[in-house]
């Protein structure tokens, strides 16, 4: 029996709709973006293709993709309005200040679960990552990729209670108040040298390197918390 057989079933179906449910709702997959195909979702889950069909009709039913003939599945349009009845509201009364605390305490935390559970897979997206920050032509793109980058180093725990606490900071992220208070911190030259912080930190988690990587993080949260706060 071949290794995609053994894993399929029950576990990888859900492991896949887990992950792509967690794509829409944290931003990592926009509306009107095509998903990965399905050869890519079978070769990265080690999923049967017809199990992979089966969980993207899933989320048909749902109105949360739709698919062209042809073309492939993409986000539907309306994603946003879809999963809001889904998932709480943000807090409007959660300062930036506050966001900062909690990603210190949290992130830094990670590390080691990173490091004992991340896949090769894990790290070849979060080094993609970084490559399209570092190749972002806009401040909006560079916002998102930056934003990806630390939801895949989470996601790369493998621990969905790390992902549940870790989705609520980025819906607060998310936020007017968060992108206006970035957008004013974010220079061109703090922008390098945070593409020089995340390489650092990627690099450290490659090597599988729990300190070197936790000092890494806490380095990059440090230096973010001064530029938007000022201390």
């Amino acid at each position: 029996m071949s290794t995609t057989h053994e894993a399929d079933g029950v576990d990888g179906a859900l492991a896949l709709k887990s992950s792509l449910i967690e794509g829409l709702k944290t931003g990592r997959y926009l509306a009107g973006q095509r998903l990965p195909t399905e050869r890519q979702l079978s070769e990265t889950f080690r999923i049967a293709r017809s199990t992979v069909r089966r969980v993207i009709g899933q989320l048909k039913e749902k109105g949360l993709v739709r698919q062209s003939v042809g073309s492939g599945t993409y986000v539907s349009d309306e994603i946003e309005a879809l999963l809001a009845s889904e998932r709480p509201s943000p807090q409007h009364n959660v300062s930036p200040a506050e966001v900062m605390e909690a990603r210190l305490a949290l992130e830094p935390s990670l590390i080691e679960l990173v490091v004992r559970n991340a896949t090769s897979t894990d790290f070849a997206e979060i080094q993609h990552c970084v490559e399209q920050a570092e190749a972002a032509a806009t401040f909006e793109q560079f916002e998102y990729w930056d934003g990806a980058l630390h939801q895949r180093i989470a996601e790369a725990t493998h621990n969905n209670i790390v992902l549940v606490v870790f989705d609520a900071i980025t819906r607060v992220r998310a936020s007017s108040e968060w992108g206006a208070l970035k957008r004013k911190s974010v220079t061109p030259e703090r922008r390098a040298a945070y593409q020089i912080e995340h390489r650092a930190l990627v690099d450290a988690l490659v090597d599988r390197d729990i300190e070197r990587a936790r000092e890494a993080t806490i380095a990059h949260l440090l230096h973010v918390r001064k530029n938007l706060l000022g201390h």
